[in-house]
């Protein structure tokens, strides 16, 4: 099963059922609440083979599944090494995949989907599903533009703080001639 983001979708309408969930989900502040900004554990690194470092404000608030999912993962080593396998310049970059072509995942049971009112700008981090909504499991993706199109169907999970600019030098591809790798995931600093 293809964890993927559809390439088409700028023009779709929200279904009835994400609909309603963007309908009654109170409204989230783009910014991380100060509480959860100033927990270090809340902060999620990687060190990319590109030479960049990229920091990603997790946002328990919104997703606490999610969240827990990419500490769990990333305490266990799991992202270590792991590629970027989609990069679409115009769209976003996804990873995670300890196959590498989108087909897998960790060995933990997939994640209830926590759709939620964050939105997909430049630097949105979401947990990557197949079509089934609660099919999230340890692929993530990286918006390099803001796509509203997916707004309230995947699952918002983050946002980069720092490093967006060696997230723009992800080598593009589906697959990448070359991927860019996660020479190593860690929490806090």
């Amino acid at each position: 099963m293809k964890f993927a983001l559809p390439l088409l979708g700028l023009a779709a309408a929200l279904s009835p059922a994400s609909a309603q969930v963007a309908a009654t989900a109170a409204p989230l502040p783009i910014n991380a609440p100060a509480e959860i900004a100033a927990d270090p554990s809340n902060r999620w690194i990687l060190d990319l083979s590109n030479g960049g470092q990229v920091t990603i404000q997790l946002r328990p608030d919104a997703a606490p599944l999610a969240v827990e999912r990419i500490k769990t993962l990333t305490r266990q080593g799991f992202y270590n090494g792991l590629t970027f396998h989609r990069v679409i310049p115009t769209f976003m970059a996804q990873g995670g995949d300890p196959k590498g072509d989108g087909t897998g995942g960790s060995e933990l049971p997939d994640v209830k989907a926590e759709f939620n009112s964050l939105p997909h700008l430049r630097g949105t981090v979401a947990a990557a599903r197949s079509s089934a909504p609660d099919s999230a499991n340890s692929q993530f993706y990286i918006m390099f533009v803001p796509r509203v199109s997916l707004d309230g169907k995947y699952t918002v999970f983050g946002r980069i703080v720092s490093g967006m600019n060696f997230v723009d030098q992800i080598a593009p591809g589906e697959p990448p001639a070359e991927p860019t790798r996660i020479v190593r995931a860690t929490l806090g600093g």
